[in-house]
């Protein structure tokens, strides 16, 4: 009896342990990356983004900073949209799936500094 409960703590544990493990994404797990398309748009060049969930656990409320972003190209506000304060909605705050990433371009020189400054994980 003894060694059942100590296998069963010990699997308990080690459960507790995988799990905290999978499930701590945050800002650390979003990778933003920008690379010049080689486009001009009304003189600006055009500058393709992909914001990356590396994580295995599905991302909401995703923002990104966007200090003063300006745009010659629409982008479409479900995808990248400024909120204020600097700050800009990823998704439309919807999921974004683990290991998936959301796409947009927009055009202008030079190319703003995007970074994730919140979002929530459900795992």
């Amino acid at each position: 009896m003894e060694t059942i409960v100590k296998l069963s703590i010990t699997l308990l544990l080690l459960l507790t342990l995988l799990t905290k493990g999978v499930c701590s994404c945050g800002l650390n797990n979003i990778t933003v990356g920008t690379i010049r398309s080689g486009v001009e748009i009304k003189g600006k060049p055009e500058w393709n983004v992909v914001v990356v969930n590396n994580c295995d656990c599905p991302m909401q409320k995703m923002v990104l900073s966007c200090n003063d972003f300006q745009t010659t190209e629409p982008v479409d506000p479900t995808i990248f949209k400024p909120l204020g304060n600097n700050e800009c909605s990823v998704n439309n705050g919807n999921v974004i799936p683990g290991k998936n990433t959301v796409n947009f371009s927009y055009a202008w020189d030079p190319p703003f500094f995007l970074r994730p400054t919140f979002v929530t994980t459900s795992c």
